[in-house]
């Protein structure tokens, strides 16, 4: 998963600001692809992709909005930045509220534009290191039966293998069984450990 080298994905219509915005972020020793249309980087993204976007807010067609709409939409949780020629408040603070982590006003310095893209890439890395763990945990849990799903809930409601026994109808050398088996499947060597996943994951159907 970290040998996934982040891209900085950059659209603008404007051709001499594509170059001009491709050029300082590859000085700054990061890759970058650039699109002059918002469809043609919806058409081509692919939403596991790892990096950030820097999106022009107007547009022909399909402006910046109605991209990162379209982007929430195909599941894409991609960081963007958005760019804008018109310090439109109203426009930011629907860009803020869709998830954007900034917002800069043409002409954009240097300095800002890369410090809003290292955020940016660094929100992406925490959050696809999130995702992975919660998918690996989601793996664990699927390798459960459905009676050791049910002593699983049990166990992290706090009960004594005695009363999960009297619950489902069966010994409490049974359960003993089960809750080993759980422990191990779910690798874990607490019950802490495993509320603490299950947890992460919300409830457990």
């Amino acid at each position: 998963m970290n040998d996934i080298s982040p891209i900085v994905f950059v659209v603008d219509d404007d051709p001499d600001v594509l170059k001009s915005l491709a050029r300082v972020l590859r000085s700054a020793g990061l890759a970058v692809a650039t699109f002059s249309s918002p469809s043609d980087f919806l058409e081509q993204h692919d939403p596991r992709a790892a990096g950030c976007l820097v999106l022009d807010v107007a547009m022909p067609g399909l402006n910046g909005l109605e991209l990162q709409q379209a982007l929430t939409a195909k599941g894409s949780a991609i960081p963007i930045i958005f760019l804008t020629g018109r310090g439109d408040i109203p426009m930011s603070v629907q860009a803020m509220k869709g998830g954007a982590v900034d917002f800069l006003t043409k002409p954009i310095h240097d300095e800002d534009l890369l410090k809003a893209v290292h955020i940016a890439l660094e929100k992406d890395r925490i959050e696809r290191q999130s995702r992975a763990e919660l998918d690996e945990i989601q793996e664990r849990l699927a390798t459960l039966t459905p009676r050791e799903r049910e002593v699983l809930t049990h166990v992290v409601s706090g009960q004594l293998n005695k009363q999960i026994a009297n619950d489902l109808g069966t010994v409490e050398k049974t359960i003993k069984v089960h809750r080993a088996r759980v422990m191990e499947k779910m690798k874990v060597n607490s019950v802490a450990e495993l509320v603490r996943l299950t947890e992460r994951l919300g409830k457990i159907g």
